[in-house]
């Protein structure tokens, strides 16, 4: 896993969840401060209630073509468990439907063929693993809860099948009863919560009803595995259906654009030979792409709240060596909010304001994106939504290139200006020839890797 990180360190406490730090299929580079700051002032963003998440300018709710445009509600959710009445004697309504525990774990959308570790501390849930061995059915459904409905979820979910179970309540002093090793299996349609009291209450585990869906991804022409050193396999595997391969074509413009920006966070060229396209749980299914693109986003995220604190990392550290008269090494790993001047508070306060109004509409925007992936039909819809989310950074990018070619032009006639003799007759010609010098700043090879 190689990443050319410059600058890991981090002054707060991180709102976004990373699910895929290490990965080989993108690089990340994170611009140093003249003077790191080993310090750390944490807090935390306070959430908000988010209706609708703006995907773009045009509000229409009628657009067929923007699968996020109705923001929050274009996902399915369950009704709310505070809406819902207790089943007195649950039994599934179909042959097709299971009775399962629910374990919500937040606004995190996890991805069928994943590995997870839980651990396991609260009652309710240390029941609900002792119920699941006991029975040995070892399985639980993990559903998305909505960002700003307490007690309602996701109507699609996950199964999680347990694979390995560590005691651990002696080591801890009971503060953690189990360490839980997981693989995420199957997708799951719930139909409703059976005991909604349980939530409030908070005496044990909620149980759906819900429907294992098939596995439709498993249709390929072929149950053999490419290898994974086989780059010629993995572009004619990649040829033989239109929408993969349309993808593929979208994912290179995608990189090419994000080289020539020299992207902070970017795929590697190489992760266009081997971009997973075909249907199935394999090394070159579409389900792994999908999570390459969650871990791309996360550290996009990572890097965007880098940036947003550096001027006042500068700032902390030079309150640290000047009023306090500390060096470089004597730097303390944390400083309490309380010990700040009066100045620095306000500073943190409207940091806090701003990563709030910045970031997460982000997170939110990244949460329902996979969300969407998680519910969509089958693997050809997938690949539609999964072009749509490409296309839609590649236009991003596109629009940065050109204001960022109109600020270089503006800059450039104004420097030409300045420099040019009071009775020149050519300004025009002398400006083309500086254009041209200029534009290769867009044009240098990758510097990071």
């Amino acid at each position: 896993m190689t990443f050319t990180k410059k600058n890991e360190t981090l002054l707060f406490a991180v709102l976004v969840v990373l699910r895929c730090w290490g990965c080989e299929a993108f690089t990340v580079t994170l611009r140093p401060l003249s003077n790191p700051a080993q310090t750390s002032v944490a807090f935390v963003i306070q959430r908000r209630p988010l209706r609708h998440l703006a995907m773009s300018e045009d509000d229409d709710d009628d657009d067929g073509d923007e699968p996020l445009s109705k923001g929050i509600d274009s996902v399915s959710w369950l009704p709310s468990v505070m809406e819902s009445s207790t089943v007195a004697s649950p039994a599934p309504n179909a042959e097709d439907t299971e009775l399962l525990p629910l374990f919500p774990l937040g606004g995190i959308v996890y991805t069928p063929n994943s590995e997870h570790i839980l651990n396991i501390f609260e009652p309710r849930y240390r029941q609900m693993y002792t119920d699941i061995l006991m029975n040995g059915t070892r399985r639980f459904v993990v559903s998305m809860s909505h960002p700003s409905e307490p007690g309602r979820f996701a109507q699609t979910g996950v199964l999680f099948e347990l694979k390995d179970l560590k005691e651990v309540s002696e080591q801890t002093k009971d503060q953690i009863k189990y360490i839980c090793s997981h693989k995420v299996t199957r997708r799951v349609k719930l139909h409703r919560v059976l005991n909604p009291e349980a939530w409030k209450a908070r005496d044990t585990y909620l149980r759906v009803e819900g429907t294992i869906l098939p596995d439709d991804d498993t249709n390929s022409d072929s149950n053999e595995e490419p290898n994974k050193n086989d780059v010629y396999g993995f572009i004619t595997a990649a040829m033989s259906d239109p929408q993969e391969k349309s993808l593929r074509k979208a994912f290179a413009k995608l990189v090419d654009i994000q080289h020539e920006l020299e992207e902070d966070v970017r795929f590697t060229r190489a992760s266009v030979l081997t971009l997973a396209v075909k249907p199935g749980s394999g090394t070159d299914g579409l389900w792994q792409t999908i999570r390459l693109w969650q871990s791309f986003v996360d550290q996009r995220l990572m890097a965007r709240q880098n940036e947003l604190q550096k001027d006042f990392q500068e700032k902390l550290q030079s309150f640290l060596k000047q009023d306090r008269g500390l060096k470089d090494g004597e730097l303390p790993g944390m400083i309490g909010f309380s010990d700040l001047t009066p100045a620095l508070q306000k500073e943190v306060k409207e940091l806090q304001k701003r990563m709030a109004v910045e970031l997460e509409p982000l997170i939110l925007e990244s949460t329902l994106t996979m969300q969407k992936l998680l519910e969509a039909k089958d693997h050809s819809e997938r690949l539609k939504l999964m072009q749509f989310f490409i296309d839609a950074e590649t236009k991003r990018l596109t629009t940065k290139r050109t204001l960022q070619g109109m600020f270089a032009t503006a800059s450039l006639d104004e420097v030409v200006k300045d420099e040019l003799p009071p009775k020149e007759d050519s300004p025009k010609e002398e400006l083309k020839n500086s254009s041209s010098t200029t534009s290769s700043i867009f044009d240098e090879p990758d510097a990071f890797q």
